[in-house]
C-alpha cells in the first residue's frame, strides 16, 4: 500500500504566490554558495568557471524537471522523501534518503551561516584578536533570527524572502552589469588555461551553489495552484540563478588576479567590486551577501522543518518531530531541532569540510530524485532520456567531487564518510527500534 500524500492545511490568506516560490527558490540557491565558492570555483576551473557554473545548472535543470513532474504527481509536503517511498517499495530506502536530506540541509543552512559570519566579520572590521569570536557569534544569530521569522508564520517567511531576494538580486545585477565594463580580457582569456579537467572539477565543486530549488516541493500544500506554479516555480528560480552565477563569474574573474582569489577567497566577490567601485563596491557585495545567505537561511529552515515532520508522520523519525502548533500548523519541534543541530555543526567544523559534505550529499540526494523519476516515468509523464542524462550527470558530477577530495583534502573525505556512516546507522537503529528493544528485553530476563 502506498503511503498517504501528507500537506500541511493552510489557510488560504496565508498561501505562497508563484512570485514569493519562486523567492524561495532562489533565496535557496544565491546564498552562501555563489558567495563563499566562487574563488574555489575560479581557483579550480580558471577562466572557463562562468562555463562550469553553467554545466553545473544544467544538471540542476534537468533534476529539477524531475523534482516538478515528482511534486504534481505526488503532493507532499515531504518532497524528496515521499517520492523515495514512491519509487522503491523498501522502506529503509526511502528513510536513507530522508536522513541524507535533513543532514544535507543541516550542512548547507551551515554553509550559509558560516559565510554570512565571514561577510559580517570583514565589514564589521573584525580583526585577527576578535574576528573568530564575532564570526562564530554572527553565524549564530542570524540561525536564530529565522529560527524566530518561521515560528511567526508561514507568509512572513515568504513574504520576508521576497523583498530580501529582490534586494540582492539588484546588487548583484548593478555589479555584473557595471563590472563588464571594467572586466580584463587578458582575466577572462585563454578560456580554457585550467584545462578541460579543471572546468569539469569546477563544476563538481560548487554545485552545492544550486541546492535549494528541491525546497519548493516541500512547500506544495502551503502554494497557490501548486499544479502550475510548482514547476513554474522550479524552472524560474534555477534559470534566473544560472544567469546570475554566469554573469557575476565572468565579472569576478576579470578584475581579479588568481592571487588575489587565493589570498581572499572566503569574501573574493567583495574584493573583485573595489577596482571599480572602491570600498564602497565592497560594502554593497558585502551587503549582498549577508542578505543572499540570510533569505537562503530562512527558505531552507522553512522546507526542513516540514521535511522532518513529514517523516515524522510517516514513522521514519521520532514521533516528537511531528508536533505542530494548532493556530497554524507550525512544526516548531522540528524548526527548534534542526536549528540547533546547525548551531552545532557550523561551529565545530571549517567551510571546506562543511561545503564538500552538502555538494556530496545533494548530487547523492539528486541522483536518487533522477533514477525514482525514471522508475516513475510512466505515472508522471516524464522523458526517460530527461531522467536518464539528469541522473547520469548527478553521479558523474558526485565522483569526480569524491576524486578531487581524495587527491586534495584526504580530511575532508574522512568527514563525509564518518557522517554517512552516522547516517546509515541512525536509519538502521531508528528503523530496527523494536526489534533492537525486544532484543534487550529478552537479554535481560535471562539474567
Amino acid at each position: 500500500m502506498e503511503p498517504a500524500p501528507q500537506t500541511i492545511e493552510t489557510p488560504p490568506e496565508e498561501l505562497l504566490s508563484l512570485k514569493e516560490v519562486i523567492a524561495m527558490g532562489i533565496g535557496g540557491m544565491v546564498g552562501g554558495g555563489i558567495f563563499s565558492v566562487l574563488g574555489l570555483a575560479i581557483a579550480q576551473a580558471g577562466h572557463a568557471a562562468p562555463i562550469a557554473f553553467a554545466i553545473s545548472g544544467i544538471v540542476a535543470l534537468l533534476t529539477g524537471l524531475s523534482y516538478a513532474r515528482l511534486g504534481v504527481a505526488f503532493r507532499s509536503d515531504g518532497g524528496s522523501f515521499t517520492y523515495l517511498e514512491h519509487a522503491f517499495a523498501h522502506p529503509n530506502i526511502s528513510g536513507m534518503g530522508g536522513w541524507l536530506l535533513l543532514v544535507g540541509y543541516i550542512g548547507t543552512m551551515a554553509l550559509y551561516a558560516f559565510t554570512f559570519g565571514v561577510y559580517g566579520t570583514a565589514m564589521l572590521g573584525g580583526g585577527l584578536i576578535h574576528g573568530p569570536a564575532m564570526h562564530h557569534l554572527l553565524e549564530t544569530l542570524i540561525l536564530l533570527a529565522f529560527l524566530g521569522v518561521n515560528l511567526y508564520g508561514v507568509k512572513a517567511s515568504g513574504s520576508s524572502e521576497l523583498v530580501i531576494v529582490i534586494i540582492k538580486l539588484l546588487i548583484l545585477l548593478l555589479f555584473g552589469l557595471v563590472g563588464l565594463f571594467y572586466a580584463r580580457a587578458d582575466h577572462l582569456l585563454p578560456l580554457f588555461n585550467r584545462g578541460y579537467g579543471g572546468m569539469i572539477m569546477g563544476s563538481a565543486l560548487i554545485f552545492v551553489a544550486y541546492e535549494g530549488f528541491e525546497l519548493i516541493p516541500n512547500a506544495v500544500g502551503e502554494m497557490e495552484n501548486p499544479g502550475q506554479n510548482l514547476h513554474r516555480g522550479i524552472m524560474w528560480s534555477v534559470g534566473i540563478t544560472i544567469g546570475v552565477y554566469i554573469l557575476v563569474s565572468i565579472v569576478a574573474g576579470g578584475n581579479l588576479l588568481p592571487e588575489e582569489i587565493t589570498r581572499y577567497k572566503e569574501y573574493a566577490l567583495a574584493v573583485a567590486a573595489r577596482p571599480f567601485l572602491g570600498h564602497a563596491g565592497f560594502m554593497l557585495i558585502g551587503l549582498a551577501a549577508l542578505l543572499s545567505t540570510a533569505s537562503a537561511i530562512n527558505a531552507t529552515l522553512f522546507g526542513t522543518a516540514r521535511l522532518g515532520m513529514v517523516m515524522a508522520t510517516e514513522k521514519a523519525l521520532p514521533v516528537v518531530f511531528s508536533f505542530r502548533r494548532k493556530q497554524n500548523n507550525i512544526p516548531w519541534v522540528s524548526l527548534l531541532i534542526m536549528t540547533g543541530l546547525t548551531i552545532v555543526f557550523v561551529n565545530l567544523t571549517d567551510l571546506t569540510i562543511i561545503s564538500s559534505f552538502a555538494s556530496s550529499t545533494f548530487l547523492l540526494i539528486f541522483a536518487a530524485i533522477n533514477l525514482s523519476a525514471l522508475r516513475l516515468h510512466h505515472h508522471i509523464g516524464v522523458g526517460i532520456g530527461w531522467a536518464l542524462t539528469g541522473l547520469v550527470c548527478s553521479l558523474a558530477s558526485w565522483l569526480t567531487l569524491l576524486v578531487y577530495l581524495y587527491r586534495s583534502s584526504r580530511t575532508g573525505l574522512y568527514w563525509i564518510g564518518g557522517l554517512y556512516f552516522a547516517v546509515f546507522c541512525a536509519e538502521f537503529l531508528f528503523s530496527r527500534r523494536r526489534w533492537i528493544f525486544r532484543e534487550i528485553e529478552e537479554f535481560s530476563e535471562t539474567l
